[in-house]
């Protein structure tokens, strides 16, 4: 299997299945220097660890971070970066009937037909649990962003037909709730859906935001290394993401440009009058927040009778067992933010050559 890295000069690498010994990630290119204790990634991994509500499933892992190199007296050194989290409680029994079967929403037939060969036992690489290696490396990078005075606010912003519709209504001191939805109000609506839902053995997608504060001007390349292109490419390869959008989103396609522009003044400095575009120009940030959001699906493993086929052709009806989260979204929330301060650091170093002056600032 390749391509397990994502970055091209703060890199990340992640390794491990759900049902292997552990899980991991190795980080390429954090500078010497940053201060980092096992606290600092375990604070990031409690926020999308199993069993922390009755709206996530009830696999209980400690997802303990263990920092293995790249650290003398919780200083980096500027080696590589490599952090183990243990599998704990696996069930691989709840799998056993599902062996030979393609369940519907799952990567199972698509590995099969890749690789001649799957990890039946909660999908090995295509589970949710290889989410923990990106959790890890974006404790790191967020560690870094904000030394820079970058602020990172992710939220969950729709579940089901539940949502903030209006950005006055996020408010983020109301955010201490098990779906990470800033409004008290909606939070209530979405979780009597949620549990509606689970009483009819279903499950339920969202929408997750992310708002990336203080982003300098100028990052991002204007072609292939585009900042939006490489947020949408990291959002989409999270396995639970079917959709992403910057500022206005789709809904430009009903927009006219004397509505979608952005119109600029000048008062000590650039000043934009509305940030239709999500902060980002050509491909560029421009000094504004950058906006951006995920749609999350329903998680596929839901306990009601499913049709589908086996290993050998033959239809055949199934109930998925084990343990599995009514809806992905909330523990979906760290991941994003996650993947979204390892790709802005990556472009931000990226960046450092992009004119002389930069160079020699630095030498």
């Amino acid at each position: 299997m390749r391509n397990n890295s994502y970055g091209d000069n703060f890199t990340i690498t992640t390794w491990g299945e759900s049902h292997g010994k552990a899980l991991g990630v190795v980080i390429d290119g954090c500078p010497a220097g940053l201060e980092l204790y096992k606290e600092d990634i375990q604070m990031f991994l409690d926020r999308r660890k199993p069993g922390g509500s009755k709206y996530a499933t009830q696999r209980k892992e400690g997802d303990r971070a263990v920092i293995l190199s790249g650290t003398l007296d919780n200083v980096t050194t500027g080696c590589p970066i490599s952090i183990m989290v243990e599998n704990e409680n696996q069930r691989s029994r709840d799998y056993s009937n599902i062996a030979n079967v393609y369940r519907p929403g799952h990567a199972d037939y698509t590995f099969d037909e890749k690789y001649g060969l799957r990890d039946y036992r909660g999908g090995g690489r295509s589970s949710g649990r290889e989410t923990i290696g990106r959790v890890a490396g974006g404790a790191v990078a967020h560690k870094i962003l904000r030394e820079l005075g970058i602020k990172i606010d992710c939220y969950t912003k729709s579940i089901g037909k539940f949502a903030i519709t209006d950005p006055k209504d996020v408010h983020l001191d109301e955010m201490d709730n098990p779906l990470n939805l800033p409004n008290e109000l909606i939070a209530f609506q979405a979780m009597d859906y949620i549990e509606e839902c689970m009483k009819n053995q279903d499950s339920v997608g969202g929408v997750i935001e992310c708002v990336i504060h203080n982003v300098p001007t100028g990052i991002g390349e204007p072609v292939f290394n585009k900042l939006d292109a490489n947020l949408a490419k990291a959002m989409l390869s999270i396995g639970a993401v079917k959709g992403f959008e910057m500022g206005d989103g789709f809904d430009v396609a009903r927009s006219k440009g004397s509505d979608n522009n952005d119109e600029m003044s000048y008062d000590g400095g650039v000043v934009f009058h509305s940030n239709h575009g999500g902060g980002v120009l050509g491909g560029i940030s421009n000094g504004q927040d950058i906006v951006f959001r995920a749609a999350i699906k329903p998680t596929p493993s839901i306990s009601r009778p499913q049709h589908t086929i086996d290993a050998f052709n033959e239809e055949i009806d199934i109930n998925i067992t084990g343990r599995h989260d009514p809806v992905i979204v909330p523990r979906a929330v760290v991941v994003v933010e996650s993947m979204a301060a390892i790709t802005l650091l990556d472009l931000l170093m990226d960046n450092m050559t992009s004119k002389m002056d930069n160079l020699k600032k630095i030498y």
